[in-house]
């Protein structure tokens, strides 16, 4: 079982409620001992951000994370489970090829100019540009907790490619996740300057404390790294991952950060802001010519891969910007729930009728 201590900053949080018949299923069997699972209701809806969907396989992917208060260890490497996840993935991974096409082989060559390309290609509305003349101190707290998702686990799922790396991307990836995780000080690690963030915001801080409140389309932005992340076949695409989400990052936290000087919110709130745009200046660089290029020199069949990923990275995030300021315009939440003071304490789930587990 989990060894952690509930009520530790590091403890594990509670499974979080079901969405649908695949976590109900999927939940209902984790609250048990390991066994084998049979088979599991089929995905359906829009796959790229269907509820059900995004938080099985997060909670999947969660398991080789810090796992869940009450779920024994065992589960992340039962062979059932991770069949159950397989097909999560290939649902997942389906639609994103529907969304953004084909995978096609790309010259190794010119991988500086597709990655900016693909860059000129997003025409999505600009989170960062609303937050930064528009957005009140209300949405920003919103904003942080879907951020939250991925924030505080930043960088992990990118650290699953150093082994899968050699020479050159190697250097270059161990040099981009040296800083994010604060070059060995605990105070600069990247995650925990935004669990500051969250504190001047009034949020609750702790680890996964937000998960009953992210919707799909939000989860689908950190499933798709983890998935990249976990499948040495995926590298190259992690790789076009990483490469994409740090060429696109000076210019939005530029913005975050003058946004929350405007809401009148300074240091060190704005300190994880403003440490991205200080270091992404030298990241972006680094990312592009000395990890996705030198990567596609190495193995020049997998150049495809690190376009396909950084194709992904901006369909997820261009439905997850879409949502947000739709919902916004709206007049509505963006969220499944409405915030949550630092105080609230996040339900606990009860297992939905029909959620047991078969033997």
């Amino acid at each position: 079982m989990n060894a952690l201590v509930t009520g530790s900053p590091l403890a594990p949080r509670r499974l979080p409620s079901a969405r649908g018949p695949i976590t109900e299923y999927l939940l209902g069997c984790l609250r048990r001992p390991p066994h084998q699972l049979k088979q599991a209701p089929e995905a359906s809806g829009d796959l790229l951000v269907d509820d059900d969907l995004h938080l099985a396989l997060y909670s999947c992917y969660e398991l080789h994370y810090r796992g869940f208060e009450g779920v024994a260890d065992e589960w992340e490497w039962e062979p059932s489970l991770l069949a159950l996840r397989a097909r999560l993935e290939s649902a997942f991974f389906g639609a994103l090829i529907a969304d953004t096409g084909e995978w096609f082989p790309a010259d190794p060559g010119d991988i500086e100019g597709a990655l900016g390309r693909i860059l000129a290609g997003g025409n999505g509305p600009s989170m960062s540009s609303y937050m930064a003349h528009e957005g009140t101190i209300e949405n920003f707290r919103e904003f942080a907790i879907h951020r939250s998702a991925y924030q505080l686990k930043e960088a992990d799922p990118h650290t699953w490619g150093i082994p899968r790396l050699w020479g050159e991307a190697k250097a270059a990836l161990v040099f981009i996740q040296s800083d994010e995780y604060g070059n060995g000080q605990p105070d600069a690690v990247h995650s925990e300057r935004f669990a500051v963030t969250m504190d001047a915001l009034g949020l609750d801080r702790g680890y996964g404390a937000y998960l009953d409140h992210i919707p799909g389309v939000t989860l689908a932005t950190v499933n798709l790294v983890s998935m990249f992340g976990l499948h040495r076949r995926w590298r190259g695409a992690l790789v076009g991952h990483l490469a994409i989400f740090e060429m696109t990052s000076v210019v939005p936290m530029g913005r975050y950060g003058s946004a929350l000087r405007r809401l009148g919110i300074g240091s060190p709130a704005v300190d994880f802001y403003d440490v991205h745009v200080e270091a992404d200046q030298l990241h972006q660089v680094v990312a592009l010519k000395n990890l996705a290029m030198a990567f596609a020199r190495q193995e020049p069949e997998r150049a495809g891969d690190v376009l396909m990923g950084a194709r992904a990275l901006m369909s997820v995030e261009r439905r997850f910007t879409e949502h947000v300021l739709g919902s916004w315009s709206r007049g509505v939440s963006s969220l499944r729930r409405p915030q949550a003071a630092h105080a609230a304490t996040p339900p606990v789930p009860r297992r939905p009728a029909g959620a047991t587990c078969p033997a």
